[in-house]
């Protein structure tokens, strides 16, 4: 017999030997021999109060011995000489696209603009030291796309999406930590994430699919509103019948080019800010109730933020503890800052997002002469912005935090991580009100959730411009675009994805999708 029941462990009982075992058998009120094993399914921290607590979901296992078997399975066949589906760009969709073609015996035929997660370092060196940003190799573009080198948060909340512990199993199947199967918020690390992202293409090749690098899409031809063939930067022309878009939501290019050929584009919401940066040690003792240093046990400490202000949206975005923030910007004059975490999350600084909801029908009508890509164009101006203000270089623009509140110019600001440097700049001037202005109140707010947040040992940091595309490529409910036969835009890219997994979820769709009737 196995029954699944819920545990609370307090954070000084972890440490006990055969807690789990014990607590069980007091909850099923049976006999802790009779308990063959105990299998974790589930597990979060609940630190709401002075006695934190683990909550544990639990499988036990009663006079049955444990099956380790997974109910996931990867049916990957020889697809060497099947028919071919064509994918732009190799991040999360890309991969789970061409990953989901294999297993229903397609052929992928992948191809990034970037360069592989090995080569792809020596770019990220050159931004971080050298401030030169190759345009198609950074941050953003290459191998495992932005999630790469951007942390490899795999929360989610898209769970009517698809099939999302079909997307961690298959995580683990190409070296993931089990751990992902069980944490409440589960996290890779930009240091394990490579290392996964090059046994998926391990997989592809092996099974018959094809990866091509830097090989960066310039121009689809199109005849009776059919997709016929792919320019590539090199001007060969590639044949195809079915193409999956998922070139993320940082390939302005393809926007543009899409706009260019009159096909159809629509402006969307989305949401922009700034970088906050404190020293972990505040955010743990803030969460964890701690005057000095967070019991072992415990991760660096997280938050969820959020408040309305003016009719918008202030909220923090893809938290980082024990983090760093990194240049994530995709061409020179500009300068767009993110945040990643190594998988110990043992960096002394803490950073998240806090961003402001723009709407795009409300908010840029200064903007309306660009039309769908209004939003796109408010981006690169504030990007531009915080390129002069941080002196020209991938320096960026920064405030201490309560001087960003009470608006005055920081005289000095604190240490940091973000590797290419900062300088002192009145970001609470240089933003639009829109932005900068709900920013000030979303922060003094956030300081009365959180006693301690509001401080001047933490950093504001700008620009966060790349929460989410600003445009939207539309598509039917066949997942295909309502004017090209064969054109099926995905994930962040097309405005369909948040994410890792809910980008992985939408690639598997497309691909479903893609194949019917070829």
């Amino acid at each position: 017999m196995v029954k699944e029941i819920q545990l609370r462990i307090k954070l000084e009982e972890e440490t006990i030997e055969g807690i789990l075992e014990k607590k069980a058998a007091r909850y099923l009120s049976i006999h802790p021999k009779d308990i063959t094993a105990v299998k974790i399914l589930r597990k979060s921290i609940d630190a709401r109060k002075a006695t934190i607590y683990f909550n544990y979901k639990v499988a036990v296992y009663i006079k049955e011995l444990l099956s380790d078997k997974s109910e996931y399975s990867f049916d990957y066949k020889d697809v060497s000489n099947a028919k071919e589906v064509h994918i732009i760009g190799f991040g999360p969709a890309g991969m789970y696209a061409a990953l989901r073609c294999i297993e229903l015996g397609f052929k992928p035929i992948v191809l990034e603009r970037g360069k592989n997660v090995k080569e792809r370092r020596r770019d990220l060196r050159a931004i971080n030291q050298e401030h030169f940003v190759n345009e198609d190799s950074n941050y953003c573009f290459g191998e495992g796309g932005a999630g790469t080198y951007s942390d490899g948060k795999l929360y989610t909340r898209s769970l009517k999406r698809g099939d999302v512990r079909r997307i961690f199993e298959n995580l683990v199947y190409h070296g993931a930590t089990e751990q992902i199967l069980i944490d409440a918020h589960p996290h890779i690390g930009t240091n394990k994430l490579p290392k996964v992202v090059k046994n998926i293409r391990e997989t592809i090749l092996k099974y018959g699919g094809e990866v091509h690098f830097e090989s960066r899409v310039v121009d689809f031809k199109i005849k009776n509103n059919k997709i016929q063939s792919l320019q590539l930067q090199n001007d060969r022309e590639m044949p195809v019948t079915r193409v999956i878009l998922a070139t993320g939501h940082s390939a302005r290019d393809i926007y543009y080019l899409l706009h260019k050929k009159e096909i159809s584009l629509v402006a969307k919401s989305f949401a922009m800010g700034v970088r906050v940066e404190h020293p972990q040690q505040i955010i743990d003792s803030i969460q964890y109730h701690c005057a000095g240093e967070r019991s072992e046990l415990l991760p660096a400490a997280s938050y969820s933020l959020v408040h309305q202000v003016n009719g918008r949206g202030v909220y923090s975005f893809c938290m980082c503890p024990g983090g760093f923030i990194v240049p994530a910007a995709t061409a020179n004059g500009e300068v767009v800052v993110n945040g990643m975490s190594p998988s110990k999350r043992n960096n002394k600084f803490a950073n998240s997002g806090i961003v402001v909801e723009i709407n795009a029908d409300e908010d840029l009508r200064k903007y309306e002469k660009f039309g769908v890509l209004k939003g796109l164009e408010f981006q690169k101006d504030l990007e531009r912005l915080a390129f002069t203000a941080g002196g020209r270089t991938q320096t960026a623009p920064a405030q201490r935090l309560t001087d960003f509140v009470e608006g005055k110019l920081s005289n000095d600001l604190n240490s940091t991580s973000y590797q290419p440097g900062i300088k002192s700049a009145p970001l609470h001037s240089l933003l639009p009100k829109i932005i900068g202005g709900r920013l000030r109140k979303g922060f003094f707010e956030f300081g009365q959730k959180m006693k301690g947040y509001y401080t001047e040992e933490a950093n504001v940091i700008g620009v966060e411009s790349r929460t989410s595309s600003p445009v939207n490529i539309p598509r039917k409910d066949n997942l295909e675009h309502p004017e090209i036969q064969g054109l099926f835009p995905c994930g962040e890219g097309g405005g369909y994805a948040g994410g890792i997994i809910s980008a992985a979820m939408d690639g598997e769709r497309c691909a479903e999708a893609a194949i019917v009737g070829l």
